[in-house]
């Protein structure tokens, strides 16, 4: 059994990170969901991108750890969208088992994090024709873990939906894709907790 920390994606916690959470507990994990935005959510992708500007990246990330400051060591950091950025930041500043990245992955430079935790491996979920996704972060990334003694595993899903979990989002909504999801995430964890 894993602890995960939870980070929601720029929407906030929607049901795509509930339904999240309930996966993980129903799998015999802990789970702590950081609602970094006090129960705000969004439905615009600008709005909710104009929020986190106004809140500001540092004062996101500092939130971050804050939500987790009583977690034991060697949990597993998971996030969605830029609350995958958010679960890298994390994973370099305390000891993780694992990090679970959902619809994003950002360089560790643009982070202004200097190193992966040595050994501490990565799972990457994207849809292949994700508007939001770049590529070449996303093999920056693997550099960024592979240079930490970390492997990124990246696990492509059909389909062209952002956050493609969330069935109030029915637009990105893919459930098959979601499926096979969790099942990839649901094994990486149960291996990253030994």
């Amino acid at each position: 059994m894993a602890s995960v920390a939870l980070f929601h994606s720029v929407l906030g916690v929607r049901p795509g990170i509930t339904d999240a959470a309930t996966r993980l507990r129903a799998a015999g994990h802990e789970v702590r969901v950081v609602d970094q935005y006090d129960g705000r959510v969004f439905d615009d992708y600008a709005e909710a991108g104009a929020h986190v500007e106004a809140v500001g990246i540092p004062a996101l990330l500092r939130s971050a750890l804050d939500g987790v400051r009583d977690l034991p060591d060697g949990f597993v950091a998971a996030g969605f969208s830029n609350g995958a950025g958010t679960a890298e930041h994390v994973a370099t500043q305390r000891r993780c088992a694992g990090v679970l990245l959902f619809s994003g992955a950002l360089p560790l430079e643009l982070l202004g994090d200097a190193r992966w935790p040595a050994g501490v491996p990565a799972q990457l979920h994207h849809a292949v024709g994700d508007p939001f996704r770049r590529q070449e972060w996303v093999t920056a990334l693997a550099a960024d873990v592979a240079r930490g003694g970390g492997r990124l595993e990246v696990v492509d899903h059909e389909g062209s939906g952002h956050l493609f979990t969330d069935p109030s989002l029915p637009a990105e909504y893919d459930p098959r894709a979601t499926e096979r999801l969790w099942r990839e995430a649901l094994a990486f964890c149960a291996r990253v907790a030994g």
